[in-house]
């Protein structure tokens, strides 16, 4: 029998698509500050500024593209494997294994994926450190959009095509609020984790996030009824 809570909204998915950074391990953890670093040693190294103009540039393409890569790629031709070997040549060590997270994603029925704006090899590494390798079918990563970052809908269109989803009955969890009105556009169901990221609530409403949530392993568990 299924559930009551998931009879609540979520009873007809099939697909759960789940963001990387910042959704399957908490904010807190700041690997994007680790990241940070290594982006601003990258664009001053590339551009021949200092750490400050740097930072500037990375926010700005951050904002203006939705990832700092993509800004690069559009204003410089960077290599995006070269600028994501680089910034992702990061430790882990902060990350671990949450058995209860394990335990609520493995019971989830049907198809599980990550979609993320990062590459597939840092990703495995990060699902590797959670523990949670084995309960995920696939990466769809930036190479597999065509760089084209979330929240531009040709990534979510890719997603759905080239993995036979049904958008309908799927749900996707984002840490980025912006990033699930194109999935609820899309015909997702969509759960903001509104955790703290650094820009995370940026354009948040009502119109497109069905459930929020703080904390992802609670949210799973109520809906899992467990």
């Amino acid at each position: 029998m299924t559930p009551p809570a998931i009879h609540q909204g979520l009873a007809h998915v099939e697909c759960w698509i789940f963001d990387l950074d910042n959704t399957l391990y908490p904010a807190s953890a700041d690997l994007f500050g680790l990241m940070d670093v290594r982006m601003g040693a990258y664009i001053a190294q590339l551009l021949g500024c200092d750490a400050v103009v740097a930072r500037t540039i990375q926010k700005r393409y951050f904002h203006d593209h939705g990832t700092t890569l993509a800004g690069l790629m559009h204003h410089h031709g960077v290599d995006p494997h070269h600028f994501l070997d680089f910034v992702h040549d990061i430790d882990l060590d902060c990350l671990s294994v949450d058995a209860d997270l394990v335990a609520r994603v493995a019971a989830l029925p049907g198809r599980k994926l990550i979609f993320t704006n990062g590459d597939e090899p840092y990703a495995r590494r990060v699902l590797d450190r959670l523990g949670l390798s084995l309960h995920f079918e696939l990466i769809h990563d930036i190479h597999a959009t065509g760089y084209r970052p979330k929240p531009d809908p040709h990534g979510y269109a890719m997603l759905r095509d080239l993995h036979g989803i049904d958008l309908a009955r799927a749900a996707f969890f984002e840490d980025m609020a912006r990033n699930l009105k194109p999935a609820k556009a899309l015909g997702m169901s969509t759960i903001w984790l509104n955790n703290g990221s650094e820009s995370g609530h940026l354009d948040a409403h009502t119109d497109f996030i069905d459930f929020e949530t703080d904390h992802l392993t609670p949210f799973l568990t109520h809906i899992l009824g467990a």
